[in-house]
């Protein structure tokens, strides 16, 4: 083990990682808060238990969990991720996306689209 590595019980964390980065859940039973959504039998813990992803707007403060969210529930659905930011990107950028989400047909493909409110009716 390296001095950049921090043992925690079962696992290792990365100390050159962002804390965020090393403190956010790994799973949808470590997700805090929005039992009543997530918790056994809920709506999007069956989603995702179903392997089953919708299109939805996930609003709220910053830092509060909301990319957290989405990523945790793509992943439990075994769905490909593909991130892109409103604030960087433009139509290229999600039609690239689009590109290669068609390469994987096999896979659902999830288009999360951070600060989606900044795209405008141009775009």
């Amino acid at each position: 083990m390296s001095q950049t590595e921090i043992p925690l019980g079962d696992v290792t964390l990365n100390a050159a990682m962002p804390l965020a980065a090393r403190m956010r859940p790994s799973d949808l039973n470590e997700f805090e808060g929005q039992r009543h959504l997530l918790g056994r039998g809920r709506p999007l813990a069956e989603l995702a238990d179903a392997g089953i992803v919708h299109s939805m707007i996930l609003w709220g403060p910053p830092g509060t969990g909301k990319t957290t969210l989405a990523k945790l529930l793509v992943e439990a659905a075994g769905a490909r991720w593909i991130s892109i930011s409103a604030v960087l990107a433009g139509v290229k950028d999600v039609r690239r996306a689009i590109d290669d989400a068609e390469l994987h047909p096999d896979r659902q493909t999830v288009l999360f689209v951070d600060e989606v409110h900044r795209f405008n009716k141009a775009q």
